[in-house]
């Protein structure tokens, strides 16, 4: 690096200062993206009234069994299929990227919230991608109109999803840059109905709420369930 491409070099002590200016804009967009996520958590609900169809490695399975019994989905559209770049050796390059970076999902499920993949291909290409790249989500195989309905037929995205009992409704959608946080537990559980569920949160009444990171264990120490000890159950009436 030549002397004209360097930043300025400074003292500690003016380092500091230009640091400590920096953070309170830092801290400015901590609070505006707390305030955002307070509003997706009063986004209205859209019933899903299809019943979708997708292949899993155990078989045929509803939209609703890919909960795995837990109260909230992210369902990422992933694209690997025939027509996408890298088939059949690889998916796309922006999908992979999101799939590394997915992080241990023991943390989501601790928070009643689980996250899967869906794309075109046939399940043992799925399973052949997932060994090749070491990626332990479960992943399944769109059969039938979901991606065009729910937005994600030509690019990626996440669907949040919600049940309550056998209901299924979509809070939420994110794609392009907006995108970018998801992968990180935190970032995720940003984008659902019930957010983190932590009572600094401004959440509608009766959501689920415990103090900041009073749930959080090392993700070995969670059970087998990966469940929080206390259901994350909303009243729910007024989105029926």
């Amino acid at each position: 690096m030549n002397n004209t491409s360097r930043a300025q070099v400074v003292t500690p002590a003016e380092w500091e200062a230009a640091r400590l200016h920096l953070l309170a804009k830092e801290q400015e967009l901590t609070r505006a993206r707390d305030a955002l996520a307070a509003q997706r958590r009063r986004m209205p609900w859209q019933k899903v009234d299809q019943e979708y169809a997708f292949n899993g490695p155990n078989g045929a399975a509803r939209l609703l069994d890919l909960f795995e019994g837990r109260r909230q989905l992210l369902l990422y559209r992933a694209f690997f299929e025939p027509g996408v770049d890298g088939w059949p050796d690889h998916a796309c390059a922006g999908c992979s990227l999101m799939a590394d970076q997915v992080a241990h999902l023991a943390h989501l499920h601790a928070r009643n919230t689980t996250l899967a993949f869906a794309s075109r291909a046939p399940q043992p290409d799925i399973e052949r991608i997932k060994a090749l790249m070491g990626w332990t989500m479960p992943w399944y195989t769109i059969t039938d109109s979901f991606d065009a309905d729910l937005g994600v037929a030509e690019w990626y995205g996440t669907n949040a999803f919600i049940h309550d009992g056998d209901n299924v409704y979509r809070t939420y959608f994110i794609n392009d840059r907006e995108h970018e946080p998801m992968g990180a537990t935190l970032g995720s559980l940003d984008f659902t109905a019930l957010g983190r569920q932590e009572d600094w949160e401004d959440s509608p009444d009766g959501y689920p709420q415990a103090p900041r990171y009073s749930w959080l264990k090392r993700h070995d120490e969670y059970g087998s369930t990966g469940r929080a000890a206390h259901p994350a159950t909303p009243e729910s009436a007024d989105h029926d």
